[in-house]
Parts: structure tokens; C-alpha cells; sequence
């Protein structure tokens, strides 16, 4: 009986030492997980200021994010929503539009000119030009569309669990865990039956 009673407690032993060490594992996987994360979002960050190739790491920063473990890009309760912001792209595409709305003005005033011109033929001074253009520009004036977020703002969902090394890790550890606790609990009832 002796020696089924030490087996069993070299076995629960060996378990709670395998749960250790993936545990550890698992928590320097988990932090190598993050930090990559972490440097694929500067990346992103960066390409955005340097008006780079933002697309490619947004792609590389979402295949990341999206198949590994603790790469919640949010940072805190009191975090922006979504996370990924490209402040510069915004601009960007905001001062693209202005340029368009210039350009859409510029030729709706000629062509207010133009038509206010054939209204009033006879009117050299353009004193009833004045009135008809404002009125024409008015009543033709261009739009400015407000600028999808999804051009400039962007959010990847990180799993609960991923088959990685960090995953593969906790899963180990959780179940060496769960074997030492039933192996021990198992020779205690052995214990107090005999």
C-alpha cells in the first residue's frame, strides 16, 4: 500500500509541476503575445504619420490580432473606441474632400455665371446678376457628405483562446492542474478508506 500511496504522490506531484512550468509558460507567451501586438500597431501608427502603406499593416496588425491571445487592442476602461484611429489618414481624406468642394464651387459659380448671364442679357453693370448667382449657387450648392469611419477607424477582436503557443500552454496547465487536484483528492479518499 505504501508504495501505491507514493506513486500516487510522485503523480500528483509531476502534475503540479507540469502545471508550473506551462503556466509560466503560457504567462511569458501571453506577454510576447501583447508586446507583438503592440509593435504591429505602431506600425500602423507610423505608416499613418509617414502616409505609408497603412492597408499592409492594418492587414498584418488584423491576421495577428485576430488568431492570437491577449491582444485586446484596447487599452483600459476608459479607452477610445475603436482603437485604431489613423488621425493623419482622417486628415487626409478630409482635406481631399475640401479640394473636391473647391473644385465642385469653383465650376458651380461659372456655371452660375454663365447661366445668370443668359437670364439677363441686357444687365451691364451686373447689379440683377448678383442676386440670380447667389440664388443659383444656393439653390445648387454642393453637399459635403461626412466621411465613413470606416476609412480611419478600425477594431480586430482578439480570441479567448488560440492554438498557439500561449494557448496550447494554458490548456496544458490548466489540465495538469486539474489531474493533480483530482490525483490528490483521489489518494486522500484512498487514505481515509483504508
Amino acid at each position: 500500500m505504501a508504495s501505491f500511496s507514493r506513486l500516487k504522490s510522485s503523480k500528483t506531484f509531476y502534475l503540479l509541476l507540469l502545471a508550473i512550468i506551462s503556466g509560466l509558460i503560457s504567462l511569458f507567451a501571453l506577454r510576447a503575445n501583447n508586446e507583438r501586438m503592440v509593435s504591429l500597431r505602431t506600425a500602423v501608427f507610423q505608416a499613418d504619420q509617414q502616409n505609408g502603406d497603412v492597408q499592409t499593416a492594418l492587414k498584418n496588425l488584423q491576421a495577428y490580432v485576430t488568431t492570437h491571445m491577449n491582444t485586446d487592442l484596447a487599452a483600459g476602461a476608459d479607452a477610445v473606441y475603436p482603437p485604431i484611429q489613423l488621425k493623419y489618414t482622417y486628415e487626409r481624406l478630409v482635406q481631399n474632400q475640401q479640394l473636391q468642394v473647391q473644385a465642385t464651387n469653383g465650376q458651380l459659380y461659372t456655371d452660375a455665371q454663365h447661366y445668370c448671364e443668359q437670364q439677363n442679357s441686357h444687365d451691364f453693370s451686373g447689379h440683377n446678376r448678383v442676386p440670380c448667382i447667389e440664388a443659383y449657387v444656393t439653390s445648387h450648392g454642393a453637399t459635403i457628405t461626412p466621411i465613413p469611419d470606416s476609412l480611419y477607424k478600425f477594431d480586430f477582436v482578439s480570441p479567448k483562446w488560440s492554438p498557439d503557443l500561449a494557448g496550447w500552454s494554458l490548456l496544458v496547465a490548466g489540465l495538469s492542474f486539474l489531474g493533480a487536484a483530482i490525483a490528490f483528492i483521489s489518494g486522500r479518499l484512498i487514505a481515509i478508506a483504508t
